[in-house]
């Protein structure tokens, strides 16, 4: 038995949707958030590179590194503003970061 395109692309979705779950369920902490968000992103890149090999282009796997790239970066700024937040409330909640508007 061979790997597919379909097995991947079943990974991916699993992934997207397990992802966009933990983004709805967990909206009061924002650690959970940018966790489910890199879910949802790692399943795009399943996605893209799956695509890409099948289809025997390389656009695909382009794509998986700049996503990969935003990603990293995006976490890296994320967890350092996190972490002076935390450093300065003593929480990580979402409600708590709503007082910060204006």
């Amino acid at each position: 038995m061979s790997i597919t395109l379909l097995h991947f692309l079943i990974l991916s979705i699993f992934l997207l949707v397990l992802g966009i779950f933990g983004f709805l369920r967990h909206r009061k902490n924002m650690l959970m958030l940018l966790l489910s968000l890199e879910l949802i992103l790692l399943g795009a890149n399943i996605a893209f590179v799956a695509f890409s090999r099948f289809a025997h282009h390389v656009d695909g796997e382009i794509f998986a590194l700049f996503i990969l790239a935003v990603a990293a970066a995006e976490t890296a700024i994320g967890l350092a503003i996190l972490l002076v937040f935390f450093r300065r409330r003593g929480t990580i909640s979402v409600d708590a970061l709503k007082e910060l508007k204006g």
